[in-house]
């Protein structure tokens, strides 16, 4: 029984924690009304005391939501992002006082702190400037609202730490400024009341509390005594707040990229996020992978439910992924004056339908003025975007990414029954062709002018709808059409298959249909419905050319593909009398900007090393280096060989350039194929460096070995 009680009282202390983390940090009530003063910096109210070791438990203890949630969950939890498309992105807070500007430069904005290298005690000083007296949150919501955003996602604080709400645990907040108003609190309110979803930016990075690390290179402030697990716990209690008091919808986090913050701090703080909001979105920045500005991070390894590619947008979508592609109208997130780079009410609603076309979502980021006012540029885009979302929206909310690979004149999305065509380019014939369209269309119209039906017909491309002389709107005009069950399109047919083979291989072959069939001949000659049909992989044996036609009922549908196949003769083998393991070296120095004839060179050193080893070098500029010897084939086949530079390089096998990887470049990798018999094989690597980085590392695979670096055992001399 005294057991029982005592685990009793642990789990009782240990969910204490959990309620009520701000709690354990403060050791004396906050004062809003307290001035920040220059002569005393304010930092945050931390408690000096070091993380319990119930704490510690507890944190261990939140359940892991990344193995629980089933696919049903995520998705459900995912639902009304996915259908959003489009969202605010807001940057604001006290460097919208200097407006990027700083001793003459005008490059800054929310990073002026520390690209102009801002002491702490200076920057502060914007905190009695900060009077935003025009901000209206009831104009703001509703400037998004018309604009068609779904949700909005402003700055709760930025990596300069200082915070838009109330908090109950710091006083650098917008409580110390001389406008006193909780800025989240109001826009809360009115996204509340006008249907738009509240969510918060959070940066993990705080350059301003005393215990984040590190400290910036050229900082002053001592990092003695500091603790970035008390940070964690500070910034917890904060998170706690704005989930608890505000209730957002996303969390949006950044600022991870500094070595402190590690793989496991993101998974716990993931978990935290939704142990206090199970159906709360969290992005990918909460962790460590997500792979730069690309925002791409591998799901099953790193926490975060969706990618953050910044300032672009990923070429061909990413599928089975969620992604929202961030962008600025100018150059800058947070105000800056004189950036006047905006850009156009075309691009930016081009790149609406491009990103929802490729499945993603649009944050389109505002930087407001210290007066709490938007720039006339922002209103201005805003508005049209906003008109035409009123004709064209139904194309956007709720569709997934194109059915098409590539569309020449545009973009397209695709909601249940209805597929949505985004035209960019208006044909001058009034004839737009829809490549690979199958299912016919039972009514056609543009989106803006649903009363007027446009005509379609079919033929063997595809489809072709007729079109008005003029476009309905002049950045994206919009046409709807209907089918009876989801519509169907073909791909371009894809031939698979290496074009150089040996002996021989059997060629995938893929449209993205299954209603027709593919007919295909291996003669040159274009197929008819009587040609063989397509049931698997094809064989191929000799070299020739393989044309493959997509058919419903008997009606050639698409174009015609076609792919060239050489069927390679193994190189002979060389005969080598008492062959050495190793290379044969030449080791010259010089400055080149390409691969230089060696034949005219003296070289500075020769002798002999195991493998393509760079060590022989005497200087690490400037140099050039021959490798030469037999490589070992195994078996006969088809060998692949790879070489991975920085600078340029050369692979020759017998007397053929396999892999051909000169210039000036950084770390670059190219291959090459070649079919060898069984036997030794005369190999050269040839590479030079001229400045910075160095490598060169060589790999094959043969028919019974995946790619691998070249093993010692099989180079002889």
């Amino acid at each position: 029984m005294k057991r029982f009680m005592n685990i009793v009282l642990v789990l009782l202390f240990i969910v204490s924690v959990l309620v009520s983390p701000a709690a354990a940090m403060r050791n004396r009530p906050k004062k809003p009304d307290a001035p920040i003063t220059p002569e005393k910096p304010a930092a945050p109210e931390v408690s000096a005391t070091p993380v319990t070791p119930a704490e510690a438990v507890a944190s261990v203890m939140v359940k892991d939501y990344l193995k629980s949630e089933t696919p049903e969950q995520f998705n459900s939890r995912m639902q009304w992002w996915r259908e959003a498309r489009f969202g605010m992105f807001i940057h604001w807070g006290l460097y919208a006082v200097p407006a990027g500007e700083w001793k003459g430069e005008t490059r800054h904005a929310e990073w002026i702190l520390t690209t102009a290298q801002i002491p702490v005690s200076e920057y502060i000083k914007f905190v009695p400037q900060f009077n935003p007296v025009n901000f209206d949150a009831a104009a703001w919501v509703k400037m998004a609202k018309d604009a068609g955003m779904k949700y909005i996602v402003i700055t709760s604080k930025h990596h300069d730490g200082f915070c838009l709400w109330d908090s109950k645990v710091t006083d650098y907040d917008i409580m110390a400024t001389p406008f006193k108003r909780d800025i989240l609190r109001e826009l809360t309110d009115e996204c509340n009341k006008q249907g738009v979803k509240m969510c918060f930016y959070h940066s993990i990075m705080d350059w301003h509390h005393p215990d984040y690390l590190p400290r910036r290179g050229w900082e002053k402030r001592s990092a003695e005594g500091a603790d970035f697990q008390r940070y964690i716990t500070y910034m917890k209690a904060q998170l706690k707040e704005l989930i608890e008091g505000y209730n957002p919808h996303v969390l949006w986090f950044d600022g991870e990229w500094e070595k402190t913050w590690s793989h496991e701090e993101g998974v716990k703080l993931y978990n935290y996020v939704r142990s206090l909001k199970p159906d709360i979105i969290v992005n990918n920045r909460v962790d460590t992978g997500r792979g730069g500005m690309a925002g791409v991070h591998d799901a099953k390894k790193y926490a975060g439910d969706f990618g953050t590619p910044e300032q672009e947008i990923p070429a061909t979508g990413i599928p089975g992924y969620d992604w929202e592609t961030c962008m600025t109208m100018n150059r800058h997130w947070g105000w800056n004056k004189h950036d006047k780079n905006f850009k156009s009410n075309e691009d930016l609603i081009q790149k609406l339908s491009d990103i929802a076309s490729k499945g993603g979502n649009f944050l389109l980021n505002i930087g407001p003025k210290p007066d709490g006012t938007f720039p006339e540029e922002s209103i201005r885009s805003l508005e049209a975007i906003g008109k035409w979302m009123d004709a064209n929206g139904d194309g956007l909310y709720g569709t997934t990414a194109s059915k098409f690979p590539k569309l020449s004149w545009g973009r397209s999305t695709t909601k249940g029954n209805t597929m949505y065509l985004h035209v960019f380019d208006w044909p001058k014939n009034q004839k737009l062709t829809v490549p690979g369209l199958l299912s016919e269309a039972q009514k056609v119209y543009l989106a803006s002018s649903p009363e007027k039906p446009l005509t379609i017909h079919y033929e063997n491309i595809g489809a072709v709808i007729d079109l008005p002389a003029k476009p309905a709107d002049p950045y994206v005009s919009v046409i709807a059409l209907e089918f009876k069950r989801p519509p169907e399109i073909i791909r371009e047919i894809e031939i698979g298959g290496t074009a150089k083979f040996y002996p021989a291989q059997d060629v995938p072959v893929e449209c993205g249909s299954k209603t027709v069939q593919i007919r295909y001949t291996l003669d040159g000659t274009a197929p008819d419905n009587q040609s063989p049909l397509y049931q698997k992989p094809i064989r191929i044996e000799e070299t020739g050319i393989l044309k493959c036609q997509a058919f419903k009922n008997n009606r050639p549908v698409g174009a015609v593909a076609e792919k060239q196949f050489m069927r390679l003769v193994p190189l002979p083998a060389a005969y080598l009398n008492a062959p050495k393991p190793g290379l044969n070296y030449k080791y010259y120095e010089g400055k080149w900007n390409m691969l230089p004839n060696f034949e005219t060179l003296t070289p500075a050193a020769a002798g002999t090393v195991k493998n393509f080893d760079l060590s022989v070098k005497k200087r690490p500029e400037h140099i050039a280096i021959v490798y030469s010897g037999y490589f070992k084939a195994n078996e006969t086949g088809l060998y692949t060989f790879y070489l991975d530079s920085d600078d340029g390089s050369r692979l020759l096998v017998g007397d053929n350039c396999i892999v051909n990887n000169d210039g000036l470049h950084a770390p670059t990798l190219k291959s090459g194929s070649i079919a060898l018999e069984k036997g030794l094989h005369k190999i050269r690597g040839e590479f030079f460096q001229a400045t910075g980085g160095i490598m060169m590392d060589v790999y094959y695979q043969s028919p019974k070995t995946e790619k691998k670096q070249i093993p010692d055992n099989l180079l002889f001399k």
